[in-house]
């Protein structure tokens, strides 16, 4: 049987602190001892959060170790593919994943200055912490970049020749996309509609730059810091345990902290704003943003269209660019949205497994895919797990297959008619994957409303 190709839509990297000194630029390094105790801060506070026994305590009876580590690769330390490109391609073929994307961010260390994962730096700082963290991807994962998937990190894009530059180096670079500009928010800058984009834009569309809106999308430089470490440091400062701060964290935040809609708001701007009609060939990535609640957002944005179609520069209904713009990267997908796929759209979803993130499909992939493509029929799921965004980059199938005849799952290994999975190891996907979660449909709409309405009367005046 022909083996099935795993393109992951979703995984991570970051550089470890021993080599920020060789990678920034010599002029910024007074700034690397702050941001070094800014870095024992933060993940003194996220390695407790991502303690599986801390986390998910109650779900199952014993450690979660011994049900989703059986084998030690997590507790060998396999994670460490996150700046080893070594293990990452070893942990890749042991799951069948013939290439994945590679976006920053790994709460086992900061980001150079341009993240939340740190306090606010100057711009130019910062700006020189993308430079200095693209050069290294370039370096670390760069030679096996026809299945590492590289994606550029972006700064605050004030500077927009200087965006341009890092844009353009990126792709000389053989990058295949970058993080979409005003992934980190500032006050500043103009929604993604506006014609300071287009430079920009023009960059990512004739290059073959794939525009990636990640999870998290919009939020501001230091405001995950600030809110975990004040919460641990408080707690222990108290005498208090890190379960007593994870515990606290849980009913501080509620679940619009971690599915936070600024990710949701691109949508709405790209396609009711005319970008796509003055960029014809850009394509965009929603990923870690779930699918669910697309729908019935798009029909909602066709009605606004229908409404003040005079008024906004899209040419199209926003659900007619779906098809011939954008796609959904759902990492770790949830087997809702796999039963919905035609109301999504099945040739418009794709997996991902999140690696080597504790909240992904990693180092359970091929047990996670029994259970969410169930019932599935081959055709379908081959798109879902590779061909679609194969398609959509317009990847070199002859490159990966040889890669897939040597590493890729066999159709009977995954594609089965019901999962005879260990209940414990369902219940572990459920509550850090969200596998079983119900289908959103349009219970939220009534949150994106404001800010629907908000751009749709700033577009409208342009």
């Amino acid at each position: 049987m022909e083996r099935l190709l795993l393109v992951s839509a979703d995984g991570h990297a970051v550089m470890p602190e021993a080599l920020w000194a060789e990678y920034l630029e010599e002029e910024f390094h007074e700034h690397l001892p702050r941001l070094s105790e800014e870095n024992r801060r933060f993940t003194t506070a996220m390695l407790p959060m991502n303690d599986y026994d801390l986390m998910y305590e109650g779900v199952v009876e014993g450690s979660h170790y011994d049900v989703f580590d059986p084998d030690q690769i997590y507790r060998s330390g396999r994670w460490a593919g996150a700046w080893d490109g070594d293990i990452r391609l070893s942990e890749m073929d042991r799951e069948g994943v013939a290439a994945e994307f590679v976006f920053n961010g790994y709460y086992r260390a900061t980001d150079l200055f341009f993240n939340v994962s740190n306090t606010v730096y100057p711009h130019e700082v910062a700006a020189a912490g993308v430079r200095a963290h693209n050069r290294w991807l370039r370096d670390t994962f760069g030679p096996a970049g026809e299945r590492l998937l590289l994606v550029g990190a972006v700064g605050r894009c004030l500077d927009m020749d200087e965006t341009v530059r890092e844009l353009n180096r990126i792709a000389d670079d053989g990058f295949i996309g970058t993080y979409a500009p005003g992934f980190s928010g500032h006050p500043d800058l103009p929604p993604l509609y506006d014609d300071y984009w287009d430079p920009a834009w023009q960059v990512c569309a004739e290059r073959g730059l794939t525009v990636v809106v990640h999870g998290g999308y919009g939020m501001e430089p230091g405001g995950t810091f600030k809110a975990l470490t004040s919460i641990f440091e408080g707690v222990h400062a108290e005498g208090g345990s890190d379960r007593d701060a994870i515990q606290k964290l849980q009913s501080t935040f509620n679940d619009n902290f971690f599915t936070d809609t600024r990710s949701r708001r691109p949508l709405w701007q790209l396609t009711l704003g005319g970008v796509f009609d003055r960029h014809p060939d850009l394509r965009v990535m929603l990923t870690e943003i779930r699918g669910d609640w697309l729908p019935a957002t798009l029909a909602r944005l066709d009605e606004l269209f229908d409404e003040h179609r005079d008024d906004v520069p899209g040419k199209r209904r926003p659900s007619e660019y779906w098809p011939s713009n954008l796609l959904a990267g759902l990492s770790f997908m949830h087997r809702a949205e796999v039963e919905q796929r035609h109301e999504i759209g099945i040739e418009k979803i794709s997996f991902g497994r999140d690696y080597p993130h504790s909240e992904g499909t990693w180092p359970n992939t091929r047990e996670y895919l029994q259970v969410l493509l169930a019932g599935v029929p081959e055709q379908e799921a081959r798109m879902i797990l590779g061909e679609n965004l194969a398609d959509f980059l317009q990847l070199d199938r002859a490159k990966l297959a040889p890669v897939v005849e040597r590493v890729g799952f066999r159709p009977d290994e995954v594609l089965v008619d019901a999962a005879d999975l260990d209940p414990a190891l369902k219940a572990h996907f459920d509550a850090r994957c969200g596998l079983s979660k119900p289908f959103e449909g349009d219970s939220r709409l009534d949150v994106l409303e404001p800010a629907i309405a908000e751009d749709l009367a700033r577009v409208g005046g342009r």
